[in-house]
């Protein structure tokens, strides 16, 4: 009987949290490590990510309520018919089902669930609370095989953080890392506590340090536009005095204790170098941008299909483009990666998808963006002097919503989806949807 009394409180404790623990779930699981040799393949938070569908399914089936207002379902629903025109045009019918279903999966059902799950703004600050745990932990990781020379090879030396991802997806910390700076800044600017506020700026300035030695261009400048992006929304008077902390922290780490100074110039330089000897990261980027380019050209309506980029670049690439990413580090052997993508998520969804695909998919987002964006200028007039609390007098929410799709879409010029973080980018579009498509009223404090 003592027993079943100390479960009660531990039981009451979890009720309020315990529609949106599946989506919890999905984010604790992205801290374990991934197998090696298990790149490309469904990971423990794909699998959860379906367990959250399943749960919104139970949970309006035994509610009995609508689901989705129209505007959502327009919104949320406009990409599947690219998807169903790119899976018609797929060589195979296996490239059609999977592709089909990973798309729907990542862009469709779990962003709507997690839409249908969030009930008010305590369940996104702690969803947003949890992806900067996530972020700490995997930047934690990430820095240490920066300082103790067990990361992954960079420039001859086993350097590069990439937390528990491994060399096979480099960008997988340092999308958790810039996921994880984003809620934190939102949090930072307009939080309800002291305390909250404290903690996150401090979260703030202790993820700059992974994200640096990351050493991933798109990510840097994904950032950097997100976030001054949600100083700028917060106001002109905070953006002023946070951009000012912000630059003295990175004049301190990088310029005073050498943060990888050297490494670090010489990767934001590279940026820019696409005529004058850029790397051969650079070329093959560019190559396999051109390649996607060539493809749509030639099927401007449909695209090749899904699962196509692969089987059609060496069609369309030049000689510049090499036979494959060098992988090494962090525990493996080295090993050649073959370029299966453009790392371009707007020329990816061209290529495969055709003009069809990249209007519906990239209309959802703007769509997002622009409602999101109004909803954000309502909330920021509530908190002006002389006006009265309402249930929108919170910016923290907004800040967030719109900081995770701004980055995504910045980052979108950088990469594509792949990898057990593409779950993360699903429950990022989904608290953006909450934010830009759930009624006022149920928005609580």
């Amino acid at each position: 009987m003592s027993h079943a009394y100390a479960v009660l409180p531990a039981a009451r404790a979890l009720t309020p949290v315990l529609p949106i623990l599946p989506v919890l779930a999905v984010i604790a699981l992205l801290a374990l490590p991934v197998a090696p040799g298990s790149e490309g393949g469904a990971s423990l938070a794909d699998a959860a990510s379906g367990v959250v569908v399943l749960c919104c399914a139970i949970r309006l089936l035994r509610q009995r309520r609508r689901p989705l207002s129209r505007t959502a379902v327009v919104v949320l629903g406009l990409p599947v018919a690219g998807f169903a025109v790119a899976a018609a045009g797929a060589i195979t019918p296996g490239a059609a089902l999977t592709g089909f279903a990973r798309w729907l999966q990542i862009f469709v059902l779990v962003p709507a669930a997690v839409l249908l799950l969030v009930r008010d703004r305590r369940d996104v600050r702690l969803l947003a609370w949890s992806v900067v745990a996530l972020a700490v932990w995997q930047g934690a990781v990430g820095v240490h095989q920066y300082a103790t020379g067990t990361g992954a090879s960079y420039m001859g030396q086993e350097i590069r953080a990439v937390g528990t991802f491994g060399p096979a997806d480099v960008m997988g910390m340092a999308t958790v890392v810039s996921f994880g700076l984003v809620c934190a800044v939102g949090l930072a600017l307009a939080a309800g506590s002291v305390r909250q506020r404290v903690w996150a700026l401090v979260c703030t300035v202790l993820l700059v340090v992974p994200l640096a030695v990351s050493f991933s261009r798109g990510a840097w400048i994904a950032t950097a536009v997100a976030c001054g992006a949600q100083l700028v929304l917060a106001g002109l008077r905070r953006a002023v005095a946070a951009g000012a902390v912000v630059a003295a922290v990175t004049v301190i780490l990088v310029g005073g204790f050498g943060v990888g100074s050297t490494l670090l110039q010489e990767r934001v330089s590279s940026i820019g170098q696409v005529g004058d000897a850029p790397d051969q990261s650079v070329t093959d980027r560019y190559t396999m941008w051109a390649a996607a380019a060539g493809m749509w050209r030639e099927q401007p309506l449909t695209g090749v299909g899904f699962k196509g980029f692969p089987e059609h670049r060496d069609g369309h690439a030049s000689l510049a483009l090499s036979s494959g990413s060098d992988i090494e580090g962090a525990g493996t052997e080295y090993r050649k990666q073959p370029l299966l993508s453009p790392h371009n998520m707007y020329l990816l969804v061209l290529s495969e998808q055709g003009i069809i695909g990249l209007l519906t998919l990239a209309g959802s987002w703007l769509a997002l963006l622009v409602l999101g964006l109004r909803r954000l200028t309502r909330a920021r007039r509530a908190r002006d002097p002389g006006n009265a609390p309402t249930p929108e007098s919170s910016l923290d929410c907004g800040l967030i919503a719109c900081g995770l799709l701004i980055w995504q879409l910045i980052n979108f010029a950088y990469a594509d989806i792949g990898g057990p973080t593409t779950v993360l980018t699903a429950i990022s579009l989904g608290l953006t949807a909450w934010w830009a498509l759930s009624a006022p009223l149920e928005v609580r404090s």
